[in-house]
């Protein structure tokens, strides 16, 4: 076992910092107790305790004697640069304020970014065999190309624990899903998200058991697992283990008895469930096809310690071969913790996913941050010559380039700790908002983590925004300033006017991606999709409703307010796809994965999708049971010509093509239209959908909810709205929306900060001119003309330089969707005119009044 260690780089700062005389023996004794430490409180805890015992030994008497050309007290140094900075916050409050928000802003920006690409890293991240932990994906070849999900075969779990050695232990399982359950008595009944797992799959996740014994789950198929909050909703007041509870589902129910009780799911789990059920139960009676080509389970393994993992991947995906020929599906075993971030598959490669919106996000808190300390430099060269003769009295007193630096280190430094409290004040009062716009549950919470970063934010940033100021001001000659002659500007000059376009290039940037982003965000919102999503409604055919849904539809139909109603099997984003359709003509390069929909009578015309030939399912004919209806997509995959009255093959039996519909986005709108089918198979359809009226809704919602409870007393109901699963689909890109939105406006108030603070510095020195000009007869207009006409040339040319790069930057964001806006010029123009115009308005309120000051109050001493 590796002996613990104390932490390297405070090590290295002690010895460093520490008199060379002291160093061993102080040593030997923080070593010696952290080692007791170890084995009495544990390593993470010594190792806190080993930094607090470092800082504390940071003071005078022990740190070492920092000799050179002189002999200086550096206490009284500084505390002589302290008490200097604090008088020279008192004096000039203008930018002290200034600098003071704008680094508060971007700090508390940068802070709550930072919990939320944390909190983001560490989903998944919880499990004890995190690194070993790989899931069982599956590449699917067709016509199209490669497209990647996370089902395989079920019959696979078995196999590769008999015969793949590199696999320590795996399990099956299915994905959450919402299932009624209730109680033995039937008092109470709830929707619940719930499972199937085999028995090893508490060992290779890390969800702790709270009551039950751990290796004797499922032992039998009547075994239920239940987290602690639903134990509490369920059962309150009482002991749920030995109990038994109902579970219903598409009209099967079976009775579980409740052997153990799980932690309540981590807030980090990318998989929310409060109920697990035997997989023995679901594979042996719930399966209907269980075949080597049928990808209903999700399997993810342990790997051996040390093994090869592609060695692993090429014997399960062989295994998979020999009991499935001519299959056009390879399987590969990817980190399962990586599936949240990296998600995305194309052509069978990851290509990103989520990390992506934490790139960005990251990326723009970097900027306004960035903007930020452009403001901290600005200001303090900017007002360098109200500070040089301070600067040359110190230089003749013997003061050198390295105390000059050190004193506005100090004071940078100094400024950033206050912002930082304060920053973190505004983040304590805005989480609980942020984590509602984000969805989290994120909490400000003081670990080593947090402290650490946040030093290192408050030493990036004072260094940062001191270092130049530093610089700039340390080189100035004690001969020359005493004489009277100015620090020569041009320098200094030009490297403000680099910033102010750089900070103004980086607000436009995010102003034309705000708009863009809104824009695209409008156009999913607004997309014709095919069908007809508004004010329609589904809920969960379940209970009486399993065989009684004739009569219910009946009566469904005939509430005032419903338009239509019926069986669908419809949902947002797909539900099952195959590639078992044959067709005359079909050769092994056309394999084709279609969406398919189970489909009742008028469910077709309900959905409102457009029937282009033929006919839907109805009542007028009797051969629905053997029909099926395409998307124009599929039909032109599979290259058939005059389809209807074509005979298929389809997995269940041969079908008859009596209808084409145009083509409906199935999904999300970053993929093409994909191939799909419609069959009529009533019994097998599990959803009843209505459309309601708009101006109707609440009193229809009522009628309805109430012929449900008639129908079926013992089960809930809730029913969900067809737009609110569309938009669900694109929840992540709304939250971009959302963030970038208030990233925009951050940058450009920080932007207009600094150029308000500069103008105020123009203005004043310059006032003398303004006067002087007055006198000679110059206009109010024409002085503030002269003024803002600098300032405007800069932040045009930062308007320029911000165009090309924010459409390379839009253009790639949008890439992504495979129906997007087309990017129009008026984007940049009016993201430029929005910038020019709000600096027009900061620097005009300054020359304004600077113009309108009387000239003899100005020259009287003149």
């Amino acid at each position: 076992m590796k002996q613990p260690t104390p932490p390297t780089l405070i090590l290295i700062f002690f010895r460093w910092f520490c008199d060379p005389r002291m160093v061993e023996d102080i040593e030997g004794d923080l070593l010696e107790r952290f080692d007791k430490r170890v084995e009495k409180k544990g390593q993470s805890q010594a190792r806190r305790l080993f930094i607090k015992d470092v800082l504390m030994l940071f003071r005078p008497g022990i740190i070492r004697s920092l000799k050179g050309s002189q002999k200086l007290n550096y206490y009284d140094m500084f505390k002589h640069n302290l008490i200097i900075t604090l008088r020279n916050f008192l004096r000039h409050k203008s930018s002290f304020t200034i600098n003071l928000i704008g680094l508060t802003t971007g700090l508390s920006c940068v802070l709550l970014i930072y919990l939320w690409v944390n909190d983001e890293l560490m989903v998944d991240r919880f499990h004890e065999n995190e690194k070993r932990l790989y899931h069982i994906m599956s590449n699917h070849s067709d016509a199209s190309g490669i497209f990647t999900i996370e089902g395989t075969p079920g019959l696979l779990l078995e196999e590769i624990q008999k015969q793949v050695p590199e696999i320590e232990i795996a399990t099956a399982y299915t994905d959450p899903h919402e299932y009624t359950i209730s109680s033995e008595d039937g008092q109470r009944s709830m929707k619940v998200q719930g499972r199937f797992a085999s028995k090893d799959f508490f060992s290779v996740f890390t969800y702790p058991l709270k009551q039950g014994n751990k290796q004797s789950l499922f032992n039998t198929n009547d075994e239920a697992l239940i987290t602690q909050s639903l134990a509490e909703r369920m059962f309150p007041n009482e002991d749920p283990l030995g109990k038994r509870i109902q579970w219903h589902f598409r009209g099967e129910k079976k009775d579980f008895l409740i052997s153990g009780i799980l932690e309540n799911i981590p807030a980090q789990g990318s998989e929310q469930f409060e109920l697990v059920l035997p997989w023995n139960f679901f594979h042996d009676e719930l399966i209907t096809y269980k075949q080597w080509g049928n990808y209903y389970a999700r399997i993810s393994v342990v790997t051996q310690q040390g093994a090869n993992v592609d060695e692993a991947t090429n014997k399960i995906d062989a295994i998979f071969k020999q009991n499935l020929e001519d299959t056009n599906v390879d399987l590969f075993l990817t980190n399962y913790a990586d599936l949240y971030l990296y998600g995305k598959f194309e052509n069978g490669q990851q290509a990103g996913g989520r990390i992506e919106s934490v790139r960005l996000i990251s990326f723009i808190a970097l900027l306004i941050l960035s903007i930020a300390c452009i403001n901290f430099i600005n200001l303090a060269t900017a007002k360098a010559s109200q500070r040089m003769k301070e600067i040359g009295v110190k230089k003749s007193l013997g003061a050198t380039k390295k105390s000059i630096a050190y004193q506005f280190l100090t004071e940078s430094m100094l400024l950033c700790l206050i912002a930082l409290f304060i920053s973190l004040g505004i983040v304590a009062l805005t989480l609980p908002e942020f984590n509602r716009i984000t969805d989290k549950e994120m909490s400000l919470i003081f670990d080593a983590q947090l402290i650490y970063m946040t030093l290192g934010i408050l030493s990036f940033v004072g260094l940062v925004a001191g270092s130049y100021p530093a610089l700039y001001l340390a080189k100035m000659e004690a001969l020359s300033i005493l004489k009277g002659f100015k620090l020569a500007n041009t320098s200094g000059g030009l490297g403000r006017k680099a910033l102010v376009i750089f900070q103004f290039s980086l607000s436009t940037i995010l102003i034309v991606s705000v708009l863009v982003i809104f824009r695209q965000m409008e156009f999913i919102q607004t997309k014709n999709l095919g069908y007809d999503r508004d004010n329609l409604i589904y809920f969960e055919r379940e209970g009486t409703l399993t065989d009684q849904y004739d009569a219910f539809l009946a009566e469904l139909n005939n509430i005032p307010g419903v338009e239509k109603a019926a069986l669908s099997g419809f949902m947002v984003g797909g539900m099952n796809s195959t590639g078992g359709v044959a067709w005359d003509g079909k050769t092994e390069k056309d394999q084709i994965q279609f969406w398919e929909y189970n489909a009742g009578i008028n469910s077709i015309d309900l959905l409102g999708v457009e029937i282009v030939e033929g006919r839907g399912f109805s009542d007028e004919f009797a051969n629905n049971d053997n029909a099926v209806v395409f998307n124009e997509t599929a039909i032109k995959a599979m290259g058939l010509e005059d389809p209807i009255g074509k005979t298929i093959r389809h997995y269940t039996g041969s079908k008859q093509i009596i209808g084409v519909v145009k083509d409906f986005s199935i999904g999300s709108i970053h993929k093409q239209v994909e191939p799909a089918l419609f069959l009529y198979r009533p019994k097998s359809t599990h959803f009843i959908m209505a459309r309601i009226q708009g101006s109707q809704i609440p009193a229809t919602m009522q009628s309805i909810e109430k012929l449900y409870t008639t129908f079926n007393p013992e089960f809930p109901f809730k029913p969900i709205f067809v737009d609110q699963d569309y938009q669900a689909l694109y929840a992540s890109e709304q939250r971009i929306a959302t963030l970038s939105k208030y990233a925009a406006v951050l940058a450009i108030i920080i932007s207009c900060l600094g150029l308000f603070g500069l103008t105020a510095y123009t203005t004043e020195k310059r006032i003398k001119e303004i006067s002087i000009r007055k006198v000679l007869g110059s206009g109010i207009w024409r002085i503030v003309f002269l003024l803002t006409r600098q300032f405007s040339i800069l932040v045009g040319i930062g308007i320029l330089i911000a165009l090309p790069v924010s459409y390379w930057a839009t253009g790639k964001w949008l890439s992504d969707f495979a129906f997007k806006i087309d990017v129009q010029w008026w984007f940049f123009g009016l993201a430029g005119l929005l910038t020019l115009v709000v600096a027009w308005l900061t620097v005009v309120g300054q020359t304004l009044r600077a113009a309108k000051v009387n000239p003899a109050s100005n020259l009287r001493n003149e």
